[in-house]
């Protein structure tokens, strides 16, 4: 495979990446999507339909340079310094936070935060996945019950491997924190932080055994062959609603799909995964989450509500 990175000068030009983005019999995997000529466009595309694309491009004077000639000696590469960094961790027995791990090795460095700072971090279990691995949350706390609370998460896209690896840096970083920082200390005096490292553990193990360009979680799509559903499409709001686009300021995607072999597949149904309903479950049960933040990867973006329509939320100064 092969990513390029476009470049568009008019709006124009945006519509017709928008289009391109639209056949999905392409396969095409836009990694920052077409929305305004002030950002540039980044796009996987299969060694099959490098030329169709390229040619397509031209065509319409489109420019473009090659960002990544062969993603898979990027990928090689990964995988070997991530071998190399276990096998240095094995013979030194601690958790290296500069390199990606497995998910029992993420586990386990849970169990590990939760042992050594067992008067400020416990671990919960707030249910499992479709392949019935465990959703595994910390929770950072200084007493008290139902304090307000922060939620935290990662992971929901399989691939974006660095948010799960900032998500366990940040837990690592809370707990030695307390008792050392001011800002940490006075944040967990007044409320509790829980945070989920692995939204998509099926999603998570599979990158790593099977497909390290898998996004979406695991589960049987029924009347298609086509696995998975991509979780951040799965939420009760707005879904299903085709994402409009606002400004410059408001860069998104195409919205969700209703095609189950797309990798922005919404679901039969609001909250049918069984991972996005465990964090709904909780959430609700909790009843006094005060912020809700989830860590992707690969845009650079600090992005907040609306994503399905162009209205603004009633915090939005604050945000």
């Amino acid at each position: 495979h092969q990513v390029l990175r476009i470049k568009t000068r008019h709006h124009e030009e945006v519509e017709k990446l928008q289009l391109l983005e639209s056949l999905e019999h392409l396969e095409l995997d836009f990694w920052i999507h077409p929305s305004t000529p002030a950002l540039p466009v980044d796009v996987r595309i299969p060694a099959n339909r490098v030329q169709a694309v390229k040619a397509f491009l031209e065509s319409h004077g489109i420019e473009y340079c090659i960002l990544i000639e062969d993603l898979q000696v990027v990928l090689d590469k990964e995988k070997q310094d991530m071998a190399y960094s276990q096998q240095r961790e094995r013979s030194s027995n601690t958790f290296n936070y500069a390199t990606y791990h497995t998910l029992d090795s993420i586990y386990a460095e849970l169990d590990h935060l939760a042992s050594e700072y067992s008067s400020t971090v416990s671990k919960l279990q707030i249910g499992e996945s479709y392949e019935k691995r465990p959703l595994y949350v910390l929770k950072f706390s200084t007493g008290g019950s139902n304090r307000p609370a922060i939620w935290l998460d990662a992971g929901i896209h399989s691939r974006e491997w660095v948010t799960h690896a900032s998500a366990i840096w940040i837990a690592k970083k809370i707990a030695s924190d307390y008792g050392e920082d001011p800002s940490v200390t006075s944040l967990l005096n007044k409320m509790d932080i829980f945070l989920l490292a692995v939204s998509n553990p099926d999603g998570y193990v599979f990158t790593h055994t099977t497909n390290r360009m898998w996004r979406k979680t695991r589960s049987k799509n029924r009347g298609s062959l086509c696995v998975g559903v991509d979780p951040n499409r799965n939420w009760d709001a707005g879904f299903g609603v085709f994402i409009c686009l606002c400004s410059s300021f408001a860069p998104t995607g195409p919205g969700a799909s209703s095609n189950p072999c797309s990798d922005s597949y919404r679901g039969p149904s609001a909250n049918s995964e069984v991972e996005v309903k465990s964090v709904v479950d909780f959430i609700k049960n909790h009843g006094n989450i005060r912020a809700f933040l989830t860590l992707h990867s690969y845009s650079q973006l600090l992005m907040y509500p609306y994503g399905y329509k162009c209205t603004e939320p009633a915090d939005y100064a604050e945000l």
